[in-house]
């Protein structure tokens, strides 16, 4: 007797288990890359996943200018730490409120948001009541836009 594969059973095997890998892809946690001496990166990181419900892992593991050229950081936007969400850059100190933004409307030719340098009053750089303007940039492929300014 010759049996014939059952493809049905098959092709519902391989749709549960796509399923299954969407839903870890989903709940893999951000990604911090910084320098072991920074002590606002913590900072930054626990308003993150405070901010977003998400977990972010630090890791130090990486040289941030090495990082920063993988990633396609403009130099002149550079900050102390670096973090991969979803697939997009996130450079310094961006408010978690512009992430999520980010992430829900998913702008065409945008690689990433960042914020340049350390300003005072940028989430983990929250010290002595100091506000500095900042503004977080939109840059990628379709340049570089203003996606927000802070104070609000």
């Amino acid at each position: 007797m010759i049996r014939l594969p059952q493809r049905p059973r098959t092709a519902a095997f391989a749709f549960a288990l796509l399923a299954g890998c969407t839903g870890a892809a989903q709940a893999a946690p951000y990604t911090m890359f910084r320098d072991p001496g920074c002590g606002c990166c913590k900072e930054c990181a626990a308003h993150a996943k405070s901010g977003l419900s998400h977990d972010v892992v630090t890791r130090e593991d990486e040289p941030m200018g090495s990082v920063k050229a993988r990633l396609g950081v403009p130099a002149d936007l550079a900050s102390c730490h670096t973090t991969v969400v979803e697939g997009y850059v996130i450079e310094g100190h961006v408010p978690a409120r512009e992430i999520r933004r980010l992430l829900a409307e998913r702008p065409e030719g945008v690689r990433g948001l960042a914020v340049a340098g350390m300003p005072m009053g940028s989430p983990g750089m929250e010290a002595g009541g100091r506000q500095d303007r900042y503004e977080v940039i939109a840059f990628g492929d379709a340049g570089r836009s203003v996606f927000a300014t802070y104070p609000k």
